[in-house]
């Protein structure tokens, strides 16, 4: 019996739209998943923990990663900048491993380009005016963060075509439902 070849699965989402508790929710469902943890140059915020939140490391490190082609992709955000570890993710796929990355649509554009098998999953709410109430609801946000939240989340949507799949999260059980579903149809093709 052929056992299918390992993938990478890749999970965009607007913020506010549950993309965090939806992975959650996969590694639970596929423990044996692999799940790409990001880099990044900035400090560690309050209660981040090395190699769960982020792994942390210098601008001077992660320059030199880019000068050698270390990176599956990277972004410079707010002046400091996020990547995704290229020999992370070539090692788990040689061991046979799913991976699950959490990516943004500009992420997810770089990555497609050097690896063509990513299975693309977009994540989007079932309106904006939805999404509004969401990012109201959390409390965490001011009126102007929310607009740009609001503004952010329109662009990403207006990509979505680049993404094979896309889940509406109408009813975050369902929209798990749906993914675990897309996720186990991958796995168990040949």
């Amino acid at each position: 019996m052929n056992l299918p070849p390992p993938h990478l699965f890749i999970v965009s989402a607007p913020s506010g739209t549950g993309k965090t508790t939806l992975c959650h929710g996969l590694l639970k469902q596929f423990p044996d998943m692999l799940y790409s943890v990001s880099y990044t140059s900035r400090n560690a915020r309050k209660g981040e923990k090395e190699g769960i939140d982020y792994h942390f490391i210098d601008r001077d490190e992660f320059k030199r990663r880019i000068d050698t082609g270390r990176w599956a992709e990277w972004a410079l955000v707010y002046d400091n900048y996020y990547g995704t570890s290229a020999d992370f993710l070539d090692a788990g796929l040689k061991a046979g491993k799913d991976i699950l990355l959490d990516l943004d649509v500009q992420g997810t554009r770089q990555l497609l380009k050097r690896y063509v098998e990513c299975v693309a999953i977009f994540i989007r709410p079932p309106s904006l005016a939805a999404l509004r109430q969401r990012l109201e609801k959390r409390g965490t946000d001011s009126a102007q963060t929310i607009a740009v939240r609001l503004g952010n989340a329109e662009k990403e949507m207006a990509q979505q075509d680049i993404y094979q799949h896309v889940i509406v999260n109408d009813s975050l059980a369902a929209a798990q439902a749906q993914l675990i579903a897309l996720i186990k149809q991958y796995r168990t093709a040949s």
